[in-house]
């Protein structure tokens, strides 16, 4: 059997490696994980190689890291959830779905979860996004106001919100949701304790050129900077016409005319994003539309279900997952797009998120990493 952990580890760290590594210690069995490759839920590139932080996942608790493919890793915490989700429950040794939040707390996360789907809790959510409010606070305040404030303080923090579309997820199926609760600093934090740092913090220090030392098992060996992809993005969103944005996941209610016309009066990025964010549509959601349309991913594509597990590394004991899953294990990707596979649309977006990421570094890299780069092989930890 087997525990799936759901991530981005963007960079890895020593709060990835707790989560690893309890999830191990609590269910005796190795871990498999389901990583964002080159982009991210934020609509970012990822602060290094997907064969770096999976690397860095094998050394430090990981027996398996398969790619989340990129049409699912910039969407939505519903589709983000949904698509990890739907590998985990590919491999019919995984009996355990891990995840970090803010509480350990199953049956509160379990309370939240049905507040969200609780009819009257929806019809005061739709009410509420009528007059262009935020969908996260409209579903807090409208939970807070049917079922009271311990449910909807679970509502309060992005972990638990994922943890409770990773529940939602997991209905009807054999895999059980496993919280763990997070140690050092919340989601986002701009501290530092002791040995513990966010995500976010350390990607600000790492691009600034602090050392980061202290708060990972592994310093990565080279890093990305989002504005080198600048004038990439905007020769492409340039080029789009409305019918385009129009197409594009989560746009809609008019926001592809506001696109246009911002993307026409401004040159940068930054801009672009100042110019059309209102509380309904956030930077992160912006950020995840032009992520979007810079990859060539549509709403028809990203609301389908992909069927394959694109295998980064693995230890003999993550090898030996492989044999029971359902999915399509792609190991070539040059010989599943050569095949005709019915995951070919999804397994593009995968390479081109790659060839694009590789633009970043401020040595420009090579394309088609996803066809040279081996498979990464592990001895188990003892």
């Amino acid at each position: 059997m087997a525990v799936a952990v759901i991530c981005e580890f963007n960079p890895f760290h020593n709060g990835h490696q707790y989560l690893l590594k309890t999830a191990q210690k609590i269910t005796g069995e190795p871990v498999t994980a389901i990583m964002s490759g080159s982009f991210t839920q934020r609509g970012e590139v990822a602060v290094c190689s997907k064969w770096e932080r999976a690397e860095a996942a094998l050394e430090n608790g990981a027996d398996l890291v398969s790619e989340l493919p990129t049409v699912y890793a910039v969407a939505n915490a519903e589709r983000f959830a949904r698509g990890g989700v739907s590998i985990a429950k590919a491999f019919s040794d995984v009996n355990h779905l891990a995840f970090g939040c803010e509480t350990d707390d199953i049956s509160a996360l379990t309370a939240a979860c049905e507040a969200t789907e609780c009819d009257e809790v929806n019809s005061i959510v739709a009410e509420q996004m009528k007059t262009g409010a935020y969908y996260p606070k409209a579903l807090e305040t409208a939970v807070r106001e049917v079922c009271g404030d311990e449910v909807a303080d679970v509502l309060t923090s992005p972990n638990n919100i994922l943890a409770v579309e990773y529940i939602r997820a997991l209905k009807g199926s054999s895999v059980k949701p496993l919280p763990v609760k997070r140690v050092g600093v919340s989601h986002d934090s701009e501290a530092l304790s002791e040995n513990f740092a966010s995500a976010s913090q350390l990607r600000k220090m790492l691009r600034a050129g602090e050392s980061i030392e202290p708060f990972v098992p592994c310093v990565p060996k080279s890093i990305t900077y989002p504005e080198l992809l600048e004038r990439a993005v905007l020769f492409r969103l340039r080029s789009m016409e409305v019918e385009d944005f129009r197409a594009l996941p989560e746009v809609g209610e008019g926001l592809e005319h506001r696109l246009v016309q911002a993307i026409g009066e401004n040159n940068s990025i930054e801009e672009i994003l100042s110019a059309v964010k209102t509380k309904r549509y956030t930077h992160a959601r912006l950020r995840r539309i032009i992520a979007c349309a810079a990859l060539g991913i549509s709403e028809g594509l990203q609301s389908r279900s992909s069927h394959y597990a694109r295998v980064l590394g693995f230890t003999e004991r993550g090898e030996a997952l492989l044999k029971n899953c359902s999915f399509e294990v792609v190991t070539s990707p040059a010989r599943s797009l050569r095949s005709g596979s019915e995951n070919s649309e999804f397994l593009r977006r995968d390479i081109l998120a790659s060839d694009l990421a590789a633009l970043a570094f401020e040595e420009v890299r090579p394309g088609g990493s996803d066809y040279l780069t081996k498979i990464i092989r592990k001895n188990s930890a003892k």
